[in-house]
């Protein structure tokens, strides 16, 4: 089992940036590929970027690229989601979730299903 708890979300203006952290606790944190995805109202969740086990590779939504940086600490059993340049439709609850594959095949980073834990969320809120 591995918990996950969000936290650094908040409300910001358009332009403005934010960095979202993920404390992991329970099996071993080196050995899961670190995903965030997000909510908007009304939608279905997506995905936003993730990050391999040892942190070397990463993949990013093309609505992010360039503007959100995903990185880790395997020491700190952290992930954590930079966030700049941000816009009103990043406004969402935003997830950080564990998967177990060392998959380098991004078709399946961006899947819910290749991610067996999850945390509860917290939102972000970008005011134009």
């Amino acid at each position: 089992q591995v918990q996950l708890v969000e936290s650094g979300g908040g409300l910001v203006q358009a332009g403005g940036s934010l960095r979202l952290s993920c404390a992991a606790s329970g099996r071993a944190f080196s050995g899961y590929r670190m995903g965030w995805f997000r909510r908007a109202p009304g939608k279905e969740r997506e995905f936003v970027a993730a990050i391999r086990r040892t942190g070397g590779t990463t993949y990013y939504a093309d609505s992010v690229k360039g503007r959100f940086t995903i990185s880790r600490d395997n020491a700190k059993n952290t992930a954590s989601l930079q966030m700049n340049s941000l816009l009103p439709e990043d406004t969402a609850v935003y997830y950080c979730a564990a998967g177990p594959s060392d998959t380098v095949v991004f078709a399946r980073w961006i899947k819910e299903v290749e991610y067996d834990y999850w945390g509860q969320g917290t939102q972000v809120t970008v005011s134009s």
